[in-house]
């Protein structure tokens, strides 16, 4: 890929185009693919928007190396730099969200954001420091769902909970000991904090939230930060009716 791109720029897979041109916040650029074209190919054409777009066909081998993966499924493009939220969520508007702490794994991150869309929740906050940064991979995981949702970068794990404070979110915090998830009532406007995979949520959220567990058969292992971000939205998307 080219350096002077911007990292989420690139955009790669059948699902992360077709959501990218369905979600119309920032305009695709260019779009490469193979002859023949991929079988989907046809429902892209039929979301291509009225502006020009550069349409080049090239060979598998040059979209590897584009991508810098396999996993394209035949077509790639570029487009505008992600629209990220740029003001603090306030309550109102956003009542329930995410802030991903330190998720460094970028499938991991683009699963949490396919969850998130799928469960209502209104917004991800992530941290720039020691996170995974949301580029092609990620949005790749994410089936293209992070175009709808709005995503707020702060500078690291301080402000964010400084934002948290302020705007009077209910902050709830997936961790190995506290109060059985099943048995939680979640009160809105709210939080969920997912950590890190290896470490899990910085230390000095701690104090400020209220602990949850999701059950597991042993307390030395435990649930893959995206599988355990998805239960917990399952459930809180659940109790609050969102699905």
């Amino acid at each position: 890929m080219n350096k002077n791109i911007s990292l989420d720029a690139l955009v790669f897979g059948i699902h992360p185009i077709i959501e990218l041109l369905k979600a119309k916040k920032r305009k695709l650029l260019a779009l490469y693919t193979t002859k023949p074209t991929p079988k989907e190919w046809k429902t892209i054409e039929s979301y291509l928007p009225p502006y020009p777009i550069a349409i080049q066909y090239v060979s598998r081998d040059v979209l590897h190396r584009m991508a810098g993966t396999n996993d394209h499924q035949g077509v790639i493009g570029y487009a505008q730099p992600f629209p990220y939220y740029t003001k603090p969520f306030d309550t109102q508007k956003f009542p329930f969200i995410v802030f991903l702490d330190a998720i460094q794994d970028p499938r991991n991150l683009g699963a949490i954001i396919r969850s998130m869309y799928c469960t209502g929740a209104s917004g991800l906050l992530l941290a720039k420091k020691n996170s995974a940064p949301l580029g092609a991979v990620a949005l790749k995981a994410a089936a293209g769902l992070a175009e709808h949702l709005p995503i707020r970068i702060v500078a690291s794990a301080q402000e964010a909970l400084q934002e948290l404070k302020a705007a009077k979110y209910t902050i709830y915090l997936a961790l190995l000991q506290g109060q059985d998830a099943r048995a939680c009532t979640f009160t809105q406007p709210m939080c969920m904090i997912i950590g890190n995979e290896a470490t899990g949520i910085s230390k000095e959220f701690h104090k400020s939230g209220i602990a949850i567990t999701l059950p597991q058969i042993r307390t030395d292992i435990a649930y893959n930060a995206s599988v355990a971000a998805g239960i917990l939205l399952f459930l809180i998307g659940s109790q609050h009716k969102k699905i």
